[in-house]
C-alpha cells in the first residue's frame, strides 16, 4: 500500500506521543494571541497532553472570531502575523478574514490528493473558485505539493472547461460533485473525449448516484472534508469507508452546544484544533454534525474515521458549494423590507437548487432578486407568500435533500 507519508501509518501509541508533544506546544502559542487572552487565561499548556485535557478547554465559534475583527485587527487577536506577513487573504460570508500561506501543503490537501491518485504527471482542471474564497487555492497548494500541473478553470465556463480538458489531456478533476458531471455533458455534446479519470471533490454533497455516474465513466470520484479555516479535516481513500482524519488536526465529536464529547458512535458536532503554527485555532466549532466510526480502514489509514458530513448543528446550509447562514436570511429581511424569509435547499437531479419564500404586500421581486445575489452571494427563484403563509415553525433556512440517493 501506497501512502503520502508516514505519520497516515503511526501507531496509537506513537500518534498518542507526538500529540502529547505537539499539543502543548500549540496552546501555548495560542495564548500569547490577544483572541485567546480569556478564554485561555488560566491554562497550563503543558497540562493539555491529550484530548481529554484538551476536552476542558472553551470552544471557539467563528462568530466569535468575527466579532473580534476590526480594522486595527482584521483576524481577531486569533492570527499570529499582520495579513501583510500572509500570501493570501480571504473572507467569508460575515465579512469574517483568514490567512493563507502557499509553503509546501500548508492547507493539509496534499495528503487528500495523493489518497485520491494524483501524481505528479497528472494535469488537473482546478473548478474551485479563486476569489475570495479559498478553495481553488486550496487544491492548487495540493497538486503543487505533489508535482502536478494544474490548469486554474475556476467556475463557469461550461464549453470552454469541456474544450481544455480535452485539448490539454486533463486526467485529474477538483471542484464540486456536481460540476464535473456538467462538463462531461458538454463534452458529449461537443464530441470531445476526456481522459479525466480521477476526482476529488468538495465543497457540497456527493450522491451515491453521482458517485456510480462517475464510476461507470471510468472516474474514480472521493470527496474531503475541508473549511476555510481549518484546511483539510478529514478525506476519502480508495477503501471509501468512512473519511479518515487528517494528520495535521485533532477532532473531537461533541453534544452540539455543550462541548462535551459523545459517546464513540454517536451523532454530534465536529470540534477541530488545527496543529497550524500560522493559525492555532484551539476547538474550533465547524457547525457540523458527524460521527466517529469504530476501527480503523480497511486502507491501513491509523487515524480516527468520522462517517462524513450529517447536517448542520445549527441552520446553515451550504448550497452550490457556498454557505447560507441564518444572519445572511435576517439581512436580506432587512435589506427588502419583506416581513419574513426562509430559504429552501433542494435538488434538480444531481444539482443544487434554491428557493427564497418571501412574506409580504407589494414586494417588487426583481428587487428582492438581486438582494438574494447580494446577501446570500447565490441566485435562486423568489416566492411570494401573503402575510402569514409562512410556516412559523422556527426555521429560516429547510433543506430539503435526500442525502441517501
Amino acid at each position: 500500500m501506497d501512502y503520502f507519508d508516514t505519520l497516515e501509518t503511526r501507531s496509537t501509541n506513537h500518534r498518542m506521543g507526538d500529540l502529547a508533544i505537539n499539543l502543548p506546544r500549540q496552546i501555548a502559542q495560542a495564548q500569547a494571541l490577544s483572541g485567546y487572552a480569556v478564554s485561555l487565561k488560566d491554562v497550563v499548556a503543558d497540562d493539555i497532553i491529550s484530548t481529554d485535557e484538551l476536552a476542558k478547554l472553551p470552544i471557539l465559534r467563528k462568530s466569535d472570531i468575527g466579532k473580534s475583527q476590526t480594522a486595527a485587527s482584521p483576524f481577531g487577536g486569533f492570527a499570529p502575523y499582520a495579513p501583510a506577513v500572509y500570501a493570501h487573504v480571504f473572507q467569508s460570508p460575515g465579512p469574517i478574514y483568514e490567512p493563507g500561506m502557499i509553503s509546501p501543503d500548508w492547507w493539509r490537501l496534499g495528503r487528500f490528493a495523493y489518497a485520491a491518485g494524483l501524481r505528479h504527471d497528472d494535469v488537473v482542471q482546478n473548478c474551485f473558485s479563486y476569489h475570495l474564497t479559498p478553495a481553488g487555492m486550496m487544491f492548487e497548494n495540493a497538486a503543487r505539493a505533489l508535482g502536478a500541473c494544474v490548469l486554474p478553470a475556476g467556475v463557469g465556463q461550461t464549453e470552454l472547461q469541456a474544450r481544455a480538458a480535452h485539448d490539454l489531456g486533463v486526467t485529474a478533476y477538483a471542484g464540486t460533485p456536481d460540476f464535473l458531471k456538467v462538463i462531461l455533458d458538454k463534452a458529449d455534446e461537443l464530441d470531445l473525449t476526456l481522459k479525466i479519470n480521477k476526482a476529488m471533490v468538495s465543497g457540497g454533497a456527493l450522491f451515491p448516484s453521482l458517485r456510480a455516474f462517475y464510476a461507470d465513466r471510468g472516474i474514480q470520484c472521493l470527496q474531503c472534508y475541508a473549511t476555510a479555516d481549518l484546511g483539510n479535516i478529514a478525506y476519502e481513500t480508495a477503501a471509501m469507508d468512512g473519511m479518515v482524519i487528517d494528520e495535521g488536526v485533532i477532532v473531537e465529536i461533541v453534544t452540539p452546544g455543550t462541548g462535551n464529547p459523545v459517546e464513540p458512535g454517536e451523532v454530534g458536532e465536529v470540534i477541530v484544533t488545527t496543529l497550524n503554527a500560522d493559525y492555532p485555532l484551539i476547538r474550533f466549532a465547524t457547525g457540523d454534525l458527524s460521527a466517529q466510526m469504530p476501527g480503523q480502514s480497511p486502507c491501513g489509514r491509523t487515524n480516527m474515521r468520522i462517517k462524513g458530513w450529517m447536517g448542520r448543528a445549527d441552520q446553515t446550509a451550504k448550497i452550490k458549494g457556498m454557505f447560507v447562514r441564518p444572519e445572511q436570511v435576517a439581512g436580506l429581511v432587512a435589506k427588502t423590507g419583506v416581513a419574513r424569509a426562509r430559504v429552501i435547499a433542494d435538488r434538480d437531479g444531481q444539482n443544487d437548487t434554491m428557493e427564497v419564500q418571501v412574506e409580504g404586500t407589494n414586494i417588487d421581486i426583481a428587487m428582492v432578486e438581486k438582494a438574494v445575489v447580494d446577501t446570500l452571494k447565490l441566485r435562486g427563484t423568489v416566492t411570494v407568500h401573503s402575510p402569514g403563509n409562512l410556516p412559523r415553525d422556527g426555521l429560516v433556512i429547510e433543506d430539503k435533500r435526500n442525502y441517501d440517493t
